[in-house]
């Protein structure tokens, strides 16, 4: 879909608001208001004890909405085959960030370096580097029509490599899994041949023992991965988190305690409630039913960004969307299985839920792309 020249932004986005599914994007923004309530509600009565400004989180989750929103209308309004000429440089942008993010230009916080940060602001380069790395890999293999052979493999692992190891460094486990998953999916999806996938897994299962054996990868971290299995022999902050994440769940009931009701969340027995922990706020305040309705809005969105997979008109729009639906859903499934014990704690944000800029940034971005592909599939 191309529009004349000579046509404004104000057109333009009335042409595009027209044609856009409304489905798609309206589910992305209600989650987004959703989130910004749950924050405020997980955040209202701790501050007020601390003596802080109550709407603190609120203002600034706000903040980021609104530019997550005008994010989101540019990737809507920018034709996504765009994104190919400049995939290698947005590679080598993130590469450079996530280095210059490991320097002393980086924030530490929580035994992890992860920010820029610019006064009250803070940047995570590891939430954009997903979203890049979708666009590079779709490029790669859009560029291959007649299919991928083991050298292609070979060079995606590599390209996916760099920024997943410097990501891994950060440490940010977690997003490091999400990054992988979704190389995994969209080679699968461009049609590599199933016996170099299964090489790529026992490869990937041999390196995680070899670094495990090493001291590469943080004991801490192991028993994060593996206290869902045996929560006796994780540590004692892990097993804390998970479980009051999970008493205040089941305080919730069946319709909940009602929003900014709950002692769980009023007396923040959950710590860091209000970004990996923020699904136990839904299900103390609003319980079994309101958390069922999220969890059909995530369902209602994955069915949405499948179907403009499938009605794509190319390869790069269908592995984008392919890619950006694993993002969405491994986070989901993963945050959720977290706050209910029956998944590691790897600290990956719900989206459009959990607080935090770059996150719904990020998360926007990769809606408004969809929104894109879905634009220009049909003439």
């Amino acid at each position: 879909m191309t529009f004349p020249m000579t046509d404004s932004l104000a057109t333009r986005t009335r042409r595009v608001s027209a044609r856009v599914d409304p489905l798609l994007i309206g589910t992305a923004v209600l989650l987004s208001l959703v989130g910004v309530i749950m924050i405020f509600s997980a955040t209202r009565d701790k501050l007020t004890l601390a003596g802080s400004d109550p709407h603190y989180y609120l203002k600034r989750q706000l903040i980021f909405l609104v530019l997550g929103l005008c994010v989101m209308t540019f990737t809507t309004l920018f034709d996504y085959r765009r994104w190919e000429h400049v995939a290698t440089p947005l590679y080598i942008a993130i590469v450079l960030m996530l280095l210059a993010v490991l320097s002393p230009l980086g924030s530490h916080a929580l035994g992890a370096q992860r920010w820029f940060s610019a006064g009250p602001l803070q940047v995570q380069p590891s939430q954009f580097a997903t979203l890049v790395m979708i666009i590079a890999i779709a490029t790669y293999c859009g560029r291959r029509p007649d299919g991928l052979v083991g050298r292609d493999l070979i060079r995606i692992v590599l390209m996916t490599s760099v920024p997943l190891l410097l990501i891994i460094k950060q440490p940010d486990l977690g997003t490091g899994i999400v990054l992988a998953s979704i190389m995994m999916v969209m080679l699968v999806v461009a049609g590599m041949p199933g016996r170099y996938l299964a090489l790529l897994v026992i490869g990937a299962i041999s390196l995680f023992v070899i670094a495990l054996n090493l001291g590469l990868v943080k004991q801490y971290q192991v028993q994060r991965l593996t206290s869902f299995i045996s929560p006796n022999k994780a540590s004692a902050d892990v097993v804390y988190n998970v479980e009051q994440a999970k008493t205040a769940i089941a305080h919730g009931g069946m319709f909940g305690r009602g929003l900014f009701k709950g002692d769980a969340t009023n007396l923040a027995y959950v710590p860091e409630q209000q970004t990996d922990f923020i699904f136990s706020a839904v299900g103390e305040q609003v319980g079994f039913v309101g958390a069922g309705i999220i969890l059909a809005l995530y369902g209602l969105l994955a069915w949405r960004i499948l179907r403009v997979a499938q009605m794509a008109r190319d390869t790069l729009g269908r592995l984008i969307c392919s890619g950006i639906f694993t993002l969405f859903m491994f986070s989901v499934f993963e945050n959720i299985g977290m706050n209910m014990g029956i998944m590691p704690v790897a600290g990956i944000p719900l989206p459009f839920l959990s607080y935090g800029g770059s996150a719904i940034l990020g998360f926007l971005a990769a809606i408004g792309i969809v929104a894109s592909v879905q634009l220009r599939s049909t003439r």
